[in-house]
């Protein structure tokens, strides 16, 4: 193997550890956020639900822009700016004194996390030697998965033992303030201008050959957005775990990590589609146990069952979308990708405060199962077999 072929080289160290450090600070708030909203602003369920889903949702918008923009203009511009906003916007937690204004931060925040996530996903492409690609791609991931495990640990235990919600607020701007600092030292290769399309074409802002993809994904995401956002509070109110959110976050990723390790060696073979399928369909069973069963054998069962399905199902996901795209649109490969995970995750957190307002957590997580259901069904029946044709034409 020559020095050109090494996955760990050092500029791919410094965007996985930038990445770690952006979903260090994203995780380590979100499992508290319907608490913080819960006791310091009176919020219920359904208005709880609302103020999370904006952060989301206005990601989701600016997501197929944020492709565009990596793909046509400098990414280290891009990525610089879009992680400097993510960084700073956390300041606005620290002095916000009402939830309308708390809300019109959250809200906004959506937007550079939308664009760093995609930036940085796309220089991490881009600096690694391309017969490592796919492995690499697994192997990226294990830093939001090393993120989730020990973020909202490291948030419970603040407010575990010093309720001190502005502490937490300001560890989640110094990660991300670090995460910015060490990004600004990699190198990145000039890119070729992009030549013979129209610059706002429908494609380069969307990998439309990655709709059947992008709407099982959806659906996927969508579960995850009502477990991950009403876990601490379902925990605290229905089965009386006051102190183990972070430890199911810790087994998830536990799950998560161990399957991404191992899911590396059939991706370097080229086995996306059996790895897709083999984790949507353990992920199904972990949504399955955390409704059906409503005890800690369940909640934190369920934890390892979801992330071993995760870990196997996201990076074979996120190397479908990348062989489809031509390599001129890496970024709105990403884009697409993130857009449809931020579509669930959007619709997940909306409806499941709806849900768990008129039929309490129980009816909502029963809910989440079923769209799970259908998204992998759908990927079954269709998606999967779309994208062997898809591939075909490419290589043609």
């Amino acid at each position: 193997m020559t020095s050109e072929d090494k996955l760990w080289n050092s500029d791919y160290i410094k965007v996985w550890s930038a990445n770690f450090m952006i979903f260090f600070s994203f995780m380590i708030v979100m499992p508290l956020l319907p608490l913080y909203l819960s006791e310091e602003f009176g919020a219920n369920r359904h208005t709880i639900g609302i103020v999370l889903s904006g952060y989301t949702i206005t990601a989701l918008l600016i997501r197929p822009f944020s492709g565009y923009l990596v793909d046509t203009l400098p990414r280290r511009v891009v990525l610089l700016t879009s992680y400097f906003f993510f960084f700073f916007l956390f300041a606005g937690y620290i002095v916000a004194t009402s939830l309308t204004l708390f809300a019109i931060f959250r809200t906004l925040h959506g937007a550079p996390m939308g664009t760093v996530t995609v930036a940085n996903s796309t220089v991490a492409i881009d600096v690694l030697p391309s017969s490592r690609r796919a492995e690499g791609i697994g192997y990226y991931g294990l830093s939001n998965n090393l993120a989730t495990a020990i973020a909202p640990t490291v948030g419970l235990l603040i407010y575990q033992y010093l309720h001190s919600y502005n502490l937490i607020f300001t560890t989640a701007l110094i990660a991300s303030g670090l995460g910015l600092l060490i990004n600004s030292t990699v190198r990145m290769k000039p890119r070729p201008a992009v030549t013979g399309k129209q610059p706002l074409s429908l494609d380069r802002f969307l990998l439309l050959k990655g709709w059947s993809q992008g709407t099982t994904l959806a659906c996927l995401s969508f579960s995850y957005g009502v477990l991950s956002t009403y876990l601490a509070i379902y925990g605290k109110e229905e089965l009386g775990i006051t102190k183990g959110t972070g430890l199911f976050f810790a087994i998830l990723c536990i799950g998560l990590m161990a399957s991404r390790l191992i899911g590396v060696h059939t991706l370097r073979q080229g086995r996306v589609l059996w790895n897709c399928t083999i984790g949507m369909t353990i992920s199904l069973f972990g949504y399955l146990l955390f409704a059906a069963l409503p005890t800690s054998v369940g909640y934190y069962g369920s934890a390892l069952i979801i992330g071993l399905g995760n870990g196997h199902m996201f990076p074979a996901m996120q190397n479908m979308f990348i062989n489809l795209a031509p390599a001129s649109q890496r970024g709105t490969a990403n884009s697409t990708l993130l857009t449809a995970w931020d579509v669930g995750i959007g619709l997940g957190i909306l409806f499941g405060g709806v849900v768990a307002q008129w039929s309490g957590y129980h009816g909502a997580f029963w809910m989440a199962w079923a769209v799970n259901a259908a998204g992998v069904i759908f990927f079954y029946l269709y998606a999967a077999g779309r994208y062997r044709q898809d591939c075909l034409i490419k290589a043609q």
